[in-house]
């Protein structure tokens, strides 16, 4: 499914915190003139920039570290085991091998946001990071409306702004390149399976998305689901990755540098 999101429909789920973060200010009183003109500047541009979602809710399965698409001929999401701590976390472990369900999703803004304001570059900047923080708040509300309504595991939650930006809801969304998730080359499955040029994301060689204002990953509904970081692996879960993904393990070891 696709949706189209209005700037002042996104404005009330953007997590200023990372805004901030982002432009290195940490006093009060300079947040607070920041958030003026970030406010202003999003007026302004309200009506000539859109953000987007796609989502697909899967019949799935989990087999070992793999997650399997049961209505997309059988096809395998290939995961990766953390190798240390207790237990060692894999996200297929939040899926049922008996049966359950798997969303997929995307989300970004109109490249134009990132490229019309060449001209002046605090503008730019301005434009650029409030670009990201529309597509993670797009991510944020399609996560809310996909779990109230269109797979519908938690048709009565009623949490704030803040608790969602504390995750206090079931499940959980992890994005590709984040530690439970890092193999940017997912995005190459996920852009088979979802066509994200239908909102104008396209993929550079190494897995990322064009415009950089853009997020994808997958939605899990088990309410133990957690988030975890993969970290190091060896040669032999390289390779058993490698073979699970079709590629060679040279190629896979190039998504997974950080990860060696």
């Amino acid at each position: 499914m696709k949706i189209d999101y209005d700037i002042p429909l996104l404005r009330p789920y953007i997590n200023w915190g990372y805004f901030y973060h982002a432009w290195q200010v940490r006093p009060a009183d300079e947040q607070q003139r920041l958030r003026r003109e970030a406010e202003q500047f999003l007026s302004q541009q309200a009506s000539r920039y859109q953000a987007h979602a796609l989502f697909s809710i899967e019949q799935a399965h989990a087999d070992g570290d793999d997650i399997v698409l049961d209505d997309r001929n059988g096809e395998r999401i290939a995961l990766l085991r953390q190798q240390t701590g207790s237990p060692c976390l894999c996200l297929s472990d939040f899926i049922n091998p008996a049966g359950d369900r798997l969303g997929l999703f995307a989300t970004s803004v109109d490249q134009g946001m990132e490229t019309d304001f060449d001209h002046d570059p605090y503008q730019k900047m301005m434009a650029q990071l409030l670009a990201d923080r529309l597509a993670e708040a797009a991510a944020e509300l399609m996560h809310l409306e996909v779990r109230r309504f269109y797979w519908g595991y938690a048709p009565d939650e009623q949490l704030s702004i803040d608790e969602l930006h504390q995750e206090r809801f079931q499940g959980i969304r992890p994005a590709v390149g984040y530690p439970s998730l890092p193999d940017a080359s997912l995005n190459f499955q996920l852009d088979r399976l979802l066509g994200f040029g239908r909102i104008g994301i396209t993929l550079t060689e190494s897995g990322a998305m064009r415009p950089h204002a853009s997020v994808s990953g997958l939605m899990i509904a088990h309410p133990q689901a957690r988030y975890f970081s993969v970290g190091k692996i060896g040669s032999d879960q390289l390779n058993d990755y490698a073979r699970r993904r079709n590629q060679k393990p040279e190629v896979i070891r190039k998504f997974l540098s950080a990860n060696l």
